[in-house]
């Protein structure tokens, strides 16, 4: 249960556990300034319906148009939009930052921060594999796959993309506002 300021109590989240990553441009990836945040275990899952808390989590601090599926098995990033993405059930290893990017294995129960511009592939997933999306209230995701051609708009984009309010998952005053340094 998180003891922070503002931030959510509920017995199914853990106090987060924070791995931060700044990934750099590669040539044909921006990336992002702002770090790739994975939250290991933040939440504690129960079955008959996982992924309902994470959607609900996330709806709870403005994290909205929520979907359910696995992640792409292809380089692709967001300009428009930060993501979030809780692991609901089973784990995989996702590669975050281009071909020579960071390989990351994530497990259910953790939550991945996205900042708009990196991008991300799932290298290889258990069979029951799925993940819950979401995005800051306000923002609309594109598709980018680090094309040349994609780069003056998605540069453009990304500096455009604003900061979300809250923490996905632990509201104001959680982990992603010491990491993105938004004020709470």
């Amino acid at each position: 249960m998180s003891k922070r300021p503002g931030a959510i109590r509920d017995e199914r989240i853990n106090e987060p556990r924070v791995l931060s990553f700044v990934l750099s441009d590669d040539g044909r990836i921006p990336n992002s300034a702002l770090p790739l945040l994975v939250y290991q275990g933040a939440v504690i899952l129960s079955p008959p319906d996982p992924a309902a808390l994470f959607e609900q989590l996330f709806a709870a601090n403005g994290w909205v148009e929520s979907w359910r599926d696995g992640i792409y098995t292809y380089h692709h990033y967001h300009s428009t939009a930060h993501e979030v993405l809780g692991v609901f059930n089973g784990s995989a290893t996702v590669q975050f930052g281009g071909e020579h990017g960071l390989k990351q294995k994530v497990n259910a129960g953790d939550v991945i921060i996205i900042p708009a511009g990196v991008a991300h592939k799932n290298l290889g997933a258990s069979s029951a594999f799925g993940v819950v999306g979401a995005y800051p209230r306000g923002q609309t995701w594109d598709m980018n796959y680090g094309r040349a051609e994609e780069r003056p708009r998605a540069d453009e984009n990304i500096v455009h993309v604003a900061l979300p309010k809250r923490d996905p998952v632990y509201g104001s005053g959680g982990p992603l506002t010491e990491h993105w340094l938004i004020e709470s």
